[in-house]
């Protein structure tokens, strides 16, 4: 849902939403700003592919996913793979001090094959060269996670395609 400027992810019982661009993306800068109002994670995913839809469960999705929080200590910045390897790189602890809980945040996601960095409020949370990558190309989607309550507002969305 739009309101006041900004996109409005609200999660249902047992479902995961997705927000995806219709365009696949290899090498790209991306900048955007949340906010989260509820607990609950949620993520942005790069180079990712839906794979399904379960009735039940809602979309199936695989592909890297930058973790977003509203809780510092729950890894926000950090690198989860979706359908695989589950977390690959976690930020440190005082790195994830850089989230500013129920405020807006600002996340800039550097990709450019399987060289990962992101960077929270301005801080540096990974720089990661995946060896094992599964996937180097997809769509970048937002996330709202399952469970009901979820609440995360985004805003300012900015991707700059590069060629290196």
């Amino acid at each position: 849902m739009v309101e006041d400027g900004t996109i409005l992810c609200e999660s249902t019982a047992n479902k995961y939403g997705y927000l995806t661009t219709e365009k696949t993306y290899r090498n790209f800068n991306l900048r955007v700003r949340f906010k989260p109002e509820a607990k609950g994670n949620s993520g942005v995913f790069l180079h990712s592919h839906i794979t399904g839809d379960d009735p039940k469960d809602g979309p199936a999705i695989e592909g890297m996913q930058v973790e977003v929080d509203p809780s510092v200590g729950n890894h926000t910045g950090g690198l989860y793979e979706s359908g695989g390897r589950g977390w690959v790189v976690q930020p440190t602890a005082e790195a994830e001090k850089a989230l500013k809980p129920g405020d807006w945040n600002e996340l800039e996601v550097s990709v450019h094959g399987n060289h990962i960095v992101t960077r929270l409020n301005g801080v540096q949370m990974v720089d990661h060269t995946d060896a094992a990558s599964k996937y180097t190309d997809g769509s970048i989607a937002l996330q709202i996670h399952t469970g009901g309550g979820v609440r995360m507002r985004w805003k300012d969305i900015y991707v700059q395609q590069t060629t290196d």
